[in-house]
């Protein structure tokens, strides 16, 4: 049949996942750090998803598509509300509850007082500006801010000697590409590395550098890390 149904721009979203948050029928999925509209016979139509969504990739449109199956839904629904009991977690992969033992017999002992190696002020790219003195041939680390937290060693490993960026896009609910391109474009920038978590969301903060590295016109040397949650290097 024909109806309302929404579409999502993959080119525009930035896997922040509000919007799957805000699908109260389950219809959007988080995939490959994107969302995608994984039910069709689950949107209604009435685009919940939309005013969450920072970017603007969600629109409607009109064609070819399984009529909403309420139904489905209302059991979609029940059958998560019993995963959600036995498992203590949220539909969102990166607030999904999980615990870590710490073994502390394999702690590494430390020798001295740590050392913070974060060299400016500020950091949060909301707040940083795009042209400062401490951008001029520095070497910049773009991280999610839960690396930091996650990653134990991350201020001796990633930060020493690097111009420190943090962000979320899931809490700011911003598309950073912009800033981060005029800060590549207009300095002069040696190299860029990327550690985020292993969590969709932090997908936005990846395609943003991404992206700007691309926009800046410049060749620049670049490397993702990633972050397990339970703090080891994934890649």
């Amino acid at each position: 049949m024909i109806r309302k149904i929404i579409h999502i721009d993959e080119e525009k979203c930035n896997g922040c996942g509000l919007c799957a948050e805000a699908c109260h029928e389950g219809a959007i999925e988080m995939e490959d750090g994107k969302a995608k509209l994984v039910r069709e016979n689950f949107c209604d139509g009435f685009g919940d998803c939309l005013p969450n969504c920072p970017t603007g990739a969600i629109t409607f449109e009109e064609r070819e598509a399984p009529e909403y199956d309420e139904a489905a839904v209302k059991a979609a629904k029940e059958g998560k509300k019993m995963e959600e009991m036995k498992h203590a977690h949220g539909g969102c992969p990166g607030s999904r509850l999980m615990q870590f033992e710490q073994n502390a017999e394999e702690a590494p002992v430390m020798t001295g007082k740590p050392i913070s190696r974060l060299g400016q002020w500020p950091c949060q790219i909301k707040l940083v500006p795009t042209q400062a003195p401490f951008f001029e041939g520095a070497k910049l680390l773009i991280a999610a801010d839960c690396t930091a937290y996650a990653y134990a060693n991350l201020h001796e490993e990633f930060m020493k000697g690097k111009v420190t960026l943090i962000g979320c896009p899931k809490l700011d609910a911003v598309d950073y590409s912009e800033k981060l391109t005029a800060i590549i474009r207009d300095n002069d920038i040696k190299s860029v590395t990327i550690v985020r978590m292993e969590v969709p969301c932090c997908g936005g903060l990846q395609r943003a550098a991404e992206a700007a590295l691309k926009a800046s016109g410049k060749f620049i040397p670049w490397q993702v890390v990633t972050i397990s949650r339970d703090g080891r290097i994934l890649d």
